[in-house]
């Protein structure tokens, strides 16, 4: 039978034939500055012996290359083709106790697994040997390697399984998660101003015009686009201006709505933003593009 590729361990026993562990040394310095090729007996050993002496059994190779009875069983069915469901037991024992005297003379431990399907190879055969037993009419006798077919057939479909479990990418062998750094803008970002805080800017310019507001009684039209042109030009040449500094208010009230209501077209339109620094800061307006 030709066994597959496996790995291989070496162990190697070194001894030197007519020395001690000290003659085996032909230089120890003084001061140990330099790094030990082996230890003998305990000691650093820093040159090779020029009387080395290798026994014949210092070299064992161990060949393990199976995860168990079932994995072994299975590699010599489909290595030579035999039906599962029809196994060859002279066939596949005599290959099988073969392994098996291989691994009984170096790990006596790892062989006594695999001394226990041989067992069991062994009977199944020796049963099947033996005249069946006889059954009711129309009934087939049992097979004694039906049990053995169904242990295989599992571990080939766990092992099956196991293989496209570890052919999914992993974290960490297949990939690894990409890390973006995003530097943040150095242009401060104003929040936006909430609607309370403008209303209640809005009230303060009212009770402010209505404290000095004059009892003339007169009709007065007011064109919401002109006042639009006259919040636009005051901010021309203006980086910011106060939102209270936008209204006159000894122009009265109809002024100050009119113009409070051009404000809000503008913003409405993009031409102009009102900002504000932070919750209860001042409210400030500016335009939204750079005048030409």
């Amino acid at each position: 039978m030709n066994l597959p590729f496996v790995p291989i361990s070496l162990q190697v026993h070194a001894l030197s034939a007519d020395s001690g562990p000290a003659e085996a040394m032909p230089y120890m310095p003084a001061v140990i500055d330099q790094v030990a090729l082996a230890r003998l007996y305990g000691e650093p050993l820093f040159a090779m012996p020029h009387d080395l002496y290798i026994p014949p059994d210092a070299l064992q190779v161990f060949l393990e290359a199976f995860e168990g009875p079932l994995d072994l069983l299975l590699y010599l069915i489909r290595k030579q083709n035999f039906n599962i469901l029809d196994i060859p037991m002279a066939a596949v024992t005599r290959q099988y106790l073969i392994y098996v005297d291989e691994i009984r003379a170096t790990n006596l431990e790892l062989a006594a697994e695999y001394l226990l399907m041989a067992a069991m190879l062994i009977e199944i055969k020796s049963r099947m040997l033996l005249p069946p037993k006889k059954v009711a009419a129309g009934q087939e006798p049992e097979d004694p390697r039906a049990e053995l077919v169904r242990r295989l057939l599992e571990y080939e479909q766990i092992k099956l399984a196991a293989h496209k479990l570890n052919e999914v990418p992993q974290f960490g062998r297949d990939f690894l998660r990409a890390q973006v750094l995003v530097e943040q803008s150095l242009q401060p970002r104003f929040p936006d101003v909430n609607a309370l805080d403008l209303q209640e800017a809005w009230r303060d310019i009212v009770k402010r015009a209505r404290l000095i507001r004059h009892h003339v009684i007169s009709r007065e039209e007011l064109s919401v686009r002109e006042h639009m042109s006259i919040v636009l030009r005051r901010l021309q040449g203006r980086k910011f201006l106060e939102f209270s500094d936008l209204f006159e208010a000894v122009r009265g009230v109809p002024v100050l709505v009119v113009t409070f209501i051009a404000m809000l077209e503008l913003a409405k339109e993009g031409l102009l933003e009102v900002t504000q620094a932070e919750a209860f800061a001042p409210i400030y307006v500016r335009l939204a593009y750079t005048p030409t």
